[in-house]
């Protein structure tokens, strides 16, 4: 169940930043372009994240560019559901100015602003890294796309997945399935060819179906409103979110 809202708001910052503030830097950031400069922009970021994936800004344009249908899709998930539907019409922001991480990383252990905050601690991650969207005009459709990149990080550190190589590459599994972004998809397929052979094993062994078979039966994480939940415990979020952690026997 999700814990009272009374409660988890003890460890954010501040409120969540309204709708109209989203709104504002989205028009600020805004790049109008057409078919042709999109089909370049498709092209050309596709091959630049294939020769190097630790190029963010690469990865984040190619997710713009080719993932209309799929971001209409999403938003449409969203819709399914009340904590969606709420994600939609809040547009809560997930970085340093609303959440706080000192906060999260007092928190019990085995809660979820605990796990979220030491993940973060663990691998060097700031919530401030994500890239703002560009080149989507619908302001929904906009959010929409922010909001995936802003919980990528919740999805790792909920899922208990590193951001190694072979981690990465589960997660975007997980994602693709959920989200059907052709970048998440591409992700995944061409992130497994850069595996070394003993990974490349443990991969097709245990992540690969385990993310399938996440992805298929898990709710779906890009509705789930991980800020007004911070205090749940770890485990019942899973069983809640139908999801199985994963174990290499």
């Amino acid at each position: 169940m999700r814990p009272p809202l009374a409660i988890v708001r003890t460890y954010c910052a501040t409120a969540a930043p309204k709708s109209s503030n989203f709104i504002d830097e989205m028009k600020r950031n805004f790049i109008a372009t057409n078919t042709f400069q999109k089909t370049l922009l498709s092209c050309g970021s596709a091959a630049i994240s294939l020769l190097n994936p630790h190029r963010g800004d690469m990865i984040a344009c190619l997710g713009e560019v080719t993932g209309e249908s799929a971001i209409k899709y999403m938003r449409q998930k969203m819709t399914e559901t009340e904590e969606g539907t709420e994600i939609l019409k809040e547009k809560p922001r997930i970085n340093s100015g609303t959440v706080s991480f000192d906060k999260l990383s007092q928190m019990p252990d085995n809660t979820l602003g605990r796990v979220y905050a030491d993940f973060m601690t663990e691998n060097n991650i700031t919530a401030d890294s994500r890239l703002p969207v560009q080149f989507i005009e619908d302001p929904e459709l906009a959010y929409v796309m922010q909001r995936y990149r802003e919980v990528h990080d919740l999805v790792h550190a909920t899922l208990f997945m590193r951001t190694s190589m072979l981690g990465e590459v589960t997660v975007k599994w997980v994602e693709g399935i959920q989200t059907r972004l052709p970048m998440c998809i591409s992700g995944g397929i061409w992130g497994a060819a850069r595996l070394k052979p003993k990974h490349r094993q443990m991969y097709l062994k245990y992540y690969l179906p385990w993310a399938i078979k996440t992805g298929n039966n898990a709710k779906f994480m890009q509705g789930i409103y991980f800020e007004k939940r911070w205090d749940q415990d770890i485990d019942d979020f899973h069983k809640e979110m139908n999801i199985v952690r994963l174990v290499k026997k």
